[in-house]
C-alpha cells in the first residue's frame, strides 16, 4: 500500500480491494464481532475440524493489525469512509475486549468465538506479547486522530504508564518479548516466558508508540521513553558490517546469532518493521517532536489515482497539526494544492512526473 501510494497504480489497489472483500466475506464473523484467525483453505470456513487449534479463533492480528498492516495507509491514500469505518470498527473491538485490568497489567491477546479467553493456546498460553500491548496503545492514537473517542485515549495512555514497569529493561535499556501475564505464589516480577532476549520488532512498537504519544501529549516521560528506546535499537540492533538490522539480541545488546534467528530474512522477519520504523520515526520526530519540515517524493504511474489527485498526509496525525508548504513537479514549482487538505492536484501528462512535498508542522 505505501508503494500504492507512491505511484497509484491500479492493480494494487484492487489487489487491496480483492483482499478485503475476501476478510469481510470469509474472516469476519457475522454475529458476533470481529475477525478470525484462520479459515479452512477449501470450505472457506472459520468452523471447520481441519483447522484444530485455531478452530474459530480470534486474535490480535487477526482483529488489530488491519491497522498498522496496510488499513491507515490504505485510507490515507484514499480517503474513503469505508475504511475510515474499518478503522473505527477495528479499534472499537480492540478496546472492547483486549483490556484486562482486573488480572494482569498486560492486555489478554487470543480469545475463542465468544471473546472468553483462550489460556491454552499453542505457544501463548496465559503469556504477553511486549511489542502487542505497546502496537494497541500506537495504533489507537493514530485512528483517535480521525475518530476521537476517550475509550482510545484512556487504554492507549494506561499502556503507555504500565509497561515500562512490566517490560522494560530499566538497566540496560530495550524492551523484553514474551512475560507471564500474571504472578504466580509469592513472585514479585513478572517472569520471562523463555528467555530475557529482545527482539527488533517490539523496539519498534516502544519507539512509536512513546513518539506519537509525546507528540500528542507532550508528557517528558513520553519522550524519554521514546529517546531510550530509539538509542539502545540504534545502538545493538543496526549491522554496520553487512547491513539490516539483527533479530535478536541478548539483554546486554549483543547479537544473537543462533539458529533462525541469525539471519536477516525469516518466515517471520522482513524488511517490514525496519522500513515502517524508519518512515514513521522520522515522520513524528520531525512533524509532532522537533517542529521540522519532513520531505516526501512521489511518482505515480499515466493511469494512477483515479481522481487525479495525490494525497500527501505521511500518517494519521492530529487534526490541524500539518501543511503542505511547497510542491515540485519534475522540479518546477507547483501551486495547485490544498495545504489543510494535503492534497495535489495532478496534471495531465503522458509520462510518469517526479512529485517532491514538503509537509510542514503548523
Amino acid at each position: 500500500i505505501q508503494t500504492y501510494r507512491v505511484n497509484g497504480d491500479p492493480s494494487i489497489l484492487k489487489d487491496a480491494e480483492l483482499t478485503i472483500d475476501l476478510f469481510e466475506r470469509f474472516f469476519k464473523d457475522k454475529n458476533g464481532e470481529g475477525y478470525y484467525s484462520h479459515i479452512d483453505p477449501v470450505l472457506l470456513s472459520p468452523d471447520s475440524p481441519t483447522l484444530g487449534p485455531n478452530r474459530m479463533r480470534k486474535n490480535w492480528n487477526s482483529v488489530g493489525d488491519h491497522a498498522p498492516a496496510y488499513l491507515i495507509n490504505l485510507y490515507l491514500a484514499t480517503e474513503e469512509k469505508k475504511y475510515k469505518d474499518f478503522l473505527e470498527y477495528t479499534a472499537d473491538t480492540i478496546t472492547a475486549h483486549f483490556p484486562d485490568y482486573e488480572n494482569s497489567p498486560f492486555v489478554n491477546e487470543r480469545f475463542h468465538d465468544d471473546w472468553s479467553h483462550d489460556l491454552q493456546w499453542g505457544w501463548q498460553q496465559d503469556r504477553a506479547v511486549v511489542g502487542h500491548n505497546l502496537k494497541i496503545a500506537w495504533n489507537l492514537m493514530r485512528i483517535n486522530s480521525i475518530c476521537p473517542k476517550k475509550s482510545y485515549e484512556e487504554f492507549a495512555e494506561h499502556i503507555a504508564e504500565v509497561m515500562p514497569k512490566v517490560g522494560l529493561d530499566v538497566q540496560r535499556g530495550g524492551w523484553y518479548d514474551v512475560m507471564e501475564r500474571r504472578l504466580h505464589g509469592n513472585e514479585e516480577y513478572y517472569r520471562f516466558a523463555w528467555h530475557d532476549r529482545k527482539a527488533w520488532w517490539q523496539q519498534e512498537q516502544a519507539i512509536l508508540a512513546y513518539e506519537i504519544l509525546y507528540g500528542i501529549y507532550g508528557k517528558e516521560e513520553y519522550l524519554k521513553y521514546a529517546r531510550e528506546s530509539a538509542a539502545f535499537y540504534n545502538t545493538y540492533f543496526l549491522d554496520h558490517e553487512d547491513g539490516a538490522v539483527y533479530f535478536n539480541v541478548l539483554a546486554n545488546g549483543l547479537p544473537y546469532l543462533l539458529g533462525t534467528e541469525r539471519k536477516k530474512g525469516s518466515h517471520s522477519m522482513s524488511a517490514y518493521h525496519s522500513v515502517e520504523l524508519a518512515y514513521l520515526a522520522a515522520t513524528y520526530t520531525n512533524l509532532l517532536n522537533t517542529k521540522k519540515p519532513l520531505t516526501l517524493y512521489f511518482k505515480p504511474k499515466v493511469d494512477g489515482f483515479k481522481d487525479s489527485i495525490l494525497r500527501v498526509q505521511p500518517d494519521i496525525l492530529p487534526a490541524g497539526s500539518v501543511k503542505i508548504s511547497k510542491v515540485w513537479i519534475d522540479e518546477k514549482e507547483w501551486h495547485r494544492f490544498d495545504a489543510e487538505k494535503m492534497t495535489v492536484e495532478l496534471p495531465a501528462l503522458d509520462y510518469r512526473p517526479k512529485i517532491k512535498v514538503i509537509i510542514e508542522p503548523k
